[in-house]
């Protein structure tokens, strides 16, 4: 059999950003830097190219060519840079604002406030991180200005999701992890194959499903005596796994969720990535009359924007929000029993945004 390329893993927009703004800073204090070291939020470290223009004493320019390895999306090639000025030493801080090219939240859901750059939580984190790292090894305290920008990011962001979510006049700047792994959906499907295999091995019965590193570590502090071969990730692909761990003879199966993804299982998505599958706002705002909601917040449910802005509507009402909760993962479990031809005992850990749980639903 011929041996298959190793496929060549990507960065985040988040990594471009932190690289540039880290980049910047040493350059500016009389480094001369075209790889940096950064950390990312996954604890791995990257290097990245980066490219720096000295404007003046106290101002500079410095930029990075996203690269997504050998899984491309829309902003694989596109340049995002940022532009920094010392404002004062002797006094440590960080200013982050969003330039041309990235994009301005205006609706509510997202996990960015209304008014503000689209630069999500963890790789704005990332992004002081990596700012912080390099006042440390130059051994400085300054206040300081970063101006991120993306070229040509308002057409870019044409063909993502950001026109629907509300995200207006560029890209949004993210990244959980820090890279991009790149994986075929059938490598990916054949990584659930193999990591299920594994569990098998080990006389494993009882094993734990995420969709990605977040929600499988929430659920690992949920299950911490199992070992850590029955935690799998499994991506978008909601059926396949569950016909899987039937095919496989696994007696439960515990998924660890937010509400976004748990509202499309309950739908009925076999898949669920945000691309392919839309939630039926119009179907969560039937459910929420059927456990009592009033008709206004029925009715604002129909218009919500993302799984993220349900939840934040629905969570005015605590009492009736755990009920709802419960609503769904019966749907959910019933769609995934359905899915595994009623082989599988099913359960929901339900994880709120801010990471507390929500609901053990057995």
């Amino acid at each position: 059999m011929k041996k298959k390329k190793k496929l060549r893993i990507g960065f985040t927009t988040g990594s471009a950003a932190a690289a540039a703004l880290k980049a910047a800073i040493l350059n500016l204090f009389g480094r001369n830097i075209k790889l940096v070291d950064i950390p990312t939020p996954s604890g791995k470290r990257l290097k990245i190219p980066v490219h720096t223009e000295i404007k003046a004493q106290n101002y500079c320019n410095s930029w990075v060519i996203k690269d997504g390895g050998d899984d491309p999306d829309v902003t694989h090639g596109a340049l995002i840079g940022v532009r920094v000025v010392v404002e004062q030493m002797d006094h440590r801080k960080i200013n982050i604002f969003g330039g041309h090219g990235i994009g301005i939240v205006t609706k509510p859901g997202l996990p960015v406030k209304i008014g503000e750059a689209a630069i999500n939580p963890v790789p704005r984190k990332q992004i002081l991180m990596a700012a912080y790292e390099a006042l440390d090894e130059l051994g400085i305290d300054a206040k300081i200005t970063a101006i991120f920008y993306v070229e040509d990011g308002e057409n870019l962001a044409k063909k993502t999701l950001n026109p629907r979510l509300g995200v207006k006049g560029g890209i949004s700047i993210l990244g959980t992890r820090g890279t991009v792994i790149p994986y075929s959906a059938e490598a990916y499907k054949d990584s659930i194959i193999l990591a299920m295999d594994v569990a098998k091995s080990l006389k494993i019965d009882h094993i734990c499903l995420s969709t990605g590193g977040r929600s499988e570590r929430l659920l690992r502090s949920a299950l911490p005596l199992l070992r850590q071969e029955a935690f799998i990730q499994i991506a978008d692909y909601f059926e396949f796994s569950l016909k899987q761990a039937a095919k496989k003879g696994f007696f439960k199966v515990s998924f660890g969720v937010f509400p976004g993804k748990l509202f499309k299982m309950a739908q009925g998505n076999r898949y669920t990535h945000a691309k392919d599958t839309k939630i039926d706002f119009e179907l969560l705002s039937k459910w929420a009359g059927e456990v009592q909601y009033p008709v206004d917040i029925c009715n604002e449910i129909k218009k919500a924007n993302t799984g993220r802005h349900v939840t934040e509507i629905l969570k005015r009402d605590k009492d009736r929000f755990l009920e709802f909760i419960k609503f769904v993962c019966k749907r959910a479990k019933s769609v995934a029993k359905e899915f595994s031809d009623n082989k599988l005992n099913v359960n929901y850990y339900v994880f709120d945004y801010s990471e507390e749980p929500i609901i053990f639903y057995e």
